[in-house]
Parts: C-alpha cells; structure tokens; sequence
C-alpha cells in the first residue's frame, strides 16, 4: 500500500517534495486535479464531491492506506464529511488528514495571524476557528487572494507579485507576528512574499509542516505504518497534463524520475 497526497491542482506538489525528501523510504502517488482547479471559488457541495472523487480513486485504484489532502480549501470545507462518514462507510481501516490544522497549531505562540488563502478557504472562516479553539486571544485577520493560485499553475511568478502586494497591504496594516500560507499554492511564491513581508513576520509554511507532522503521525500509528510499503517508488496523477506539471516534477522530482500519467 501506498502514501496518497491531493490536491485540486500543482500546489500538493510542494508537500509531496517535502514528504518524499524527509521520509523517502516510502511509495507515494501524488494525484492532482488540474483540469477541475482551482477550488477556491467553487461550491462547498463541489469541493465535496471532487475531493471525495479523488480520495476514492486513491483508494480503490492506487491501494493507499492514508490519504494526506494537501489542499487547504479542501482540507476546509470536505475533511471532517470525508473522514466521519465516507470513510467509516467505506474504508474504515484507511485515514485521511489535511493541512489546515497542522497550520492552524503553528499559530499558537503568535497575537497577531494572518491568513492569506483562497476565497473558499476564508469564507468557511476555519482557520480562525481551529486557531482561537487553541488560543482565544490570538487575533486573527484573513485576506483572499483569488488570482494566486492559477498563476501558479502556470509559472506566472513576475507577474504575481502585484498582485500579492495587493492581498496583502490589508494583513501588512495589523502589525502581524506570523503569516499563513493558506494555500498550498502559495508556497510556490514563498520568496516574493518574503521581500514584501520583510524578516520580522514569520511565515507559517505548510511544506515546513506537514512533513514532520506526518512523520510523528506515522510513528504514533504503526497500525497504518506496518500496511505501507517501502520501494521508494513515486507516481504522479494528474486529470490535465499541462506543461507546468512536466517542468515541476522534472525540477522537483528529478533523480527520483517518477511516472508521470494523466487519468
């Protein structure tokens, strides 16, 4: 059995680097659902539906014993469905985890948080609720930043940065300690956004997180640990293979050489 991560599009991909570099023993199938993404701007009932699609194919076709839905907007708005209801009817011995709450406890030690993510993701306001259910003083201030995640998927970066000094000139304004990447999408303008925040905000970044996360998640859990297998193989799904999938997983993933295959 397999390490599943999701995602709507690229953004995952991020999050498979980091977990493959940090735990690299283990077979992993990313799949990405770049013909359907972004997320941000769809349905709750939409997001449920194609997150749901996606972890069932892991699942059923891929054989993976936990599903790490690296997502954020997803992670929001289908988790706890999937987790209390598809999963104990349908897979009750599989786990899926999401990104957002492990993002959510790194705040903890902040006041003042920002979180800049997707229109779906701000709008479920469940950021500010996982962080206040840990610290009630914190306070917390969300921007959307629409735009961001489609320029990553394709490569945009130039052409990014006005509108990331433009999603973020409301947080900059709250004296922030710390600021979320509430996309995994993000990540990939991790740079650009440390020039406009400066060195004094801390920015809470997923592919820093979720690797240790998981890596104490699997050692508390031999149960799932013992079913996934170790040949150090790598596959890639994605619904639409654009030319930023082959340039990321031939930078990212270059040495580990992993199939590459459109479903």
């Amino acid at each position: 059995m397999k390490i599943g991560i999701f995602d709507s599009g690229l953004g995952g991909l991020v999050i498979a680097k980091a977990i493959h570099k940090m735990l690299p023993a283990y077979d992993y199938v990313y799949l990405g659902d770049t013909k359907r993404m972004p997320y941000g701007n769809r349905s709750e009932e939409a997001v449920l539906e194609f997150t749901k699609e996606g972890v069932d194919y892991l699942f059923r076709k891929e054989n993976c014993a936990i599903v790490v839905i690296a997502c954020n907007t997803a992670s929001a708005k289908a988790l706890r469905k999937l987790q209390r209801e598809y999963l104990l009817k349908n897979f009750p011995d599989r786990k899926v985890l999401g990104v957002l709450i492990p993002a959510a406890e790194e705040c903890v030690k902040f006041k003042n948080v920002g979180i800049l993510a997707t229109r779906g993701t701000v709008s479920s306001n469940t950021f500010p609720k996982e962080i206040k259910k840990l610290n009630k003083e914190i306070k917390v201030f969300q921007n959307s930043a629409p735009m961001l995640a489609s320029l990553a998927e394709e490569g945009r970066n130039n052409l990014a940065v006005p509108f990331i000094e433009k999603y973020l000139k409301p947080l900059l304004n709250k004296k922030l300690d710390a600021l979320v990447l509430g996309c995994t999408h993000y990540v990939i303008f991790k740079k650009e956004i440390r020039k406009i925040v400066g060195k004094k905000i801390k920015i809470v970044s997923q592919d820093e997180i979720i690797p240790r996360k998981l890596k104490k998640y699997l050692e508390r859990h031999r149960e799932v640990t013992r079913k996934i297998s170790c040949t150090r193989d790598v596959k890639i799904l994605v619904t639409d293979k654009t030319d930023m999938v082959k340039k990321l997983t031939e930078e990212w993933f270059g040495k580990t050489k992993p199939k590459l295959v459109t479903i």
